[in-house]
């Protein structure tokens, strides 16, 4: 037979497991949504900066070929 405070427990208990989850969830979704493509627009900008640096020394070095 269920009790009253095994009903309360099972109710307090979710009531609590509620908020957990949702933090669970919004993590989840911000990791997803936020993170990743500001990590993958941070690595293209770096690359694209060490192509760039690349591409000057090249044209430095052919510069002071040229003299």
């Amino acid at each position: 037979m269920v009790t009253d405070s095994g009903i309360l427990y099972v109710v307090l208990v979710t009531l609590l497991f509620l908020p957990w989850g949702y933090g669970v969830v919004r993590f989840v979704m911000d990791t997803k949504n936020i993170y990743i493509p500001k990590g993958r627009q941070f690595l293209r900008g770096r690359r694209r900066l060490k192509e760039e640096e690349r591409e000057e020394q090249e044209r430095e070095e052919r510069e002071r070929q040229l003299y």
